[in-house]
């Protein structure tokens, strides 16, 4: 190591190792959770609820 060059902060190696973590394995997790996004449709709404997961042999 030169005089110039200084060791690199450890958030700098974190950082870099996130980087090629992702790089490699892609965006695995997603930083939230679906609960702490909020967000949706309400609780309350059945109607949609069967039109989204209604099989699709149940025709009309």
């Amino acid at each position: 190591m030169t005089k110039s060059e200084s060791p690199k902060p450890a958030d700098d190696d974190a950082a870099a190792r996130r980087r090629r973590l992702a790089e490699v394995f892609g965006d695995v997790l997603p930083e939230t959770t679906s609960d702490e996004r909020g967000g949706g449709a309400p609780a309350d709404d059945r109607e949609a609820w069967y039109r989204e997961n209604r099989p699709p042999h149940h025709g009309g």
